[in-house]
């Protein structure tokens, strides 16, 4: 079994049909890149566990977490290879509120390449534009 540095889960929250995405702080790791709301797996948790207490963390939101969209691996040049899992989310409970990013939007699938996102988030927002997903 191969062994991952850090296990990711992010979640793909539509509404309407549009995804909400979020734009890194100036002072984080990877300023103001665009990803998917979510976090890494802390020990002890499921990635259902972990999404769940992210989305509350970041969005002060409750998320009725669906299933697993994609897994994939990635690596980061000089950085142990990461497991990231995306799952759907199609019911929440409160309005996302922007706790910890730049900034937060809702956007329809086809037009987030025109977003500077995550390399290792690159594979899953091309497979969405395209409707593969």
């Amino acid at each position: 079994m191969r062994r991952y540095g850090v296990v990711v889960v992010a979640a793909l929250i539509w509404r309407e049909g549009s995804l909400l995405i979020a734009q890194r702080r100036k002072d984080a790791p990877h300023p103001l890149k665009w990803e998917f709301p979510g976090g890494k797996v802390e020990r002890g948790e499921t990635p259902r566990e972990a999404l769940e207490r992210e989305l509350e963390e970041e969005l002060c939101i409750r998320a009725n977490v669906g299933k697993e969209v994609i897994r994939y691996d990635y690596g980061y040049p000089g950085k142990a290879p990461l497991l990231l899992i995306f799952c759907s989310v199609t019911e929440f409970y409160g309005e996302p509120q922007n706790l910890v990013f730049e900034q937060i939007r809702w956007e329809k699938p086809a037009n987030l390449p025109h977003y500077d996102f995550l390399d290792g988030d690159k594979d899953i927002v091309d497979r969405l534009a395209r409707g593969g997903l």
